[in-house]
């Protein structure tokens, strides 16, 4: 995601979207004009939410979770309720949730 239009950094991003419970990278994008310690885009992955199940709407949901942190729509508090409530309904290993014990 390109982010100069917004005047926001990659690593900026990163650093705000960590305190909402969202993990992203900062990135480089084409014709970078900022250092790759700086960057001037960050990339969202898809695998950290398609393994817990969610879909779509989910990805939706997390795309405004996003951009209520970025655009400070929002309380980072208040982001970050949203984000643990959505990934309390997608638990990473559903299978342990009722299991007294856990085996390695």
């Amino acid at each position: 995601v390109d982010l100069r239009s917004h005047g926001l950094t990659g690593k900026a991003a990163a650093i705000d979207l960590e305190a909402c419970g969202i993990t992203v990278n900062k990135n480089t994008i084409p014709f970078e004009t900022e250092s790759p310690f700086i960057t001037s885009g960050i990339r969202i992955g898809s695998p950290a939410v398609t393994s817990r199940g969610m879909g779509i709407s989910e990805c939706t949901h997390i795309g405004n979770l996003i951009a209520d942190c970025l655009l400070k729509v929002r309380p980072d508090s208040a982001i970050h309720r949203d984000v643990l409530a959505l990934t309390q309904q997608f638990p990473l290993y559903p299978e342990l949730i009722n299991a007294n014990t856990i085996t390695h």
